[in-house]
């Protein structure tokens, strides 16, 4: 199994930064893939940012631009780099990984973007 916690969310003005860390329970090196999607009141769970253990790199394209998706090896953990804040990014995000076939989810991070 694979336990995921996130950190880094809280409240930000727009146009602000945040940086989301999510840290695995074993070594990144073994997942397949991680990322990062969010949920806002009422809507559906999106996809934000996906990282692969082959570096490839897919963002959801209200994200582009904005959102750097980046991992550090050795702290077995996956960062989401938030800058240009708007209210629409205020979500609760979720780290996400897939290791052997199963997928695996964070409890989230709230994040809220409003002034």
């Amino acid at each position: 199994q694979v336990q995921l916690v996130e950190s880094g969310g809280g409240l930000v003005q727009p146009g602000g930064s945040l940086r989301l860390s999510c840290a695995a329970s074993r070594s990144i090196f073994t997942i397949y893939a991680m990322g990062w999607y969010r949920q806002a009141p009422g809507k559906q769970r999106e996809l934000v940012a996906t990282l692969t253990s082959g570096s490839n790199i897919n963002y959801a394209d209200s994200v582009k631009d904005r959102f750097t998706i980046s991992r550090d090896n050795a702290k077995n953990t996956v960062y989401l780099q938030m800058n240009s804040l708007k209210p629409e990014d205020t979500a609760v995000y979720y780290c996400d990984a897939v290791w052997l076939g199963h997928e695996y989810w964070g409890r989230g991070t709230q994040v809220t973007v409003s002034s």
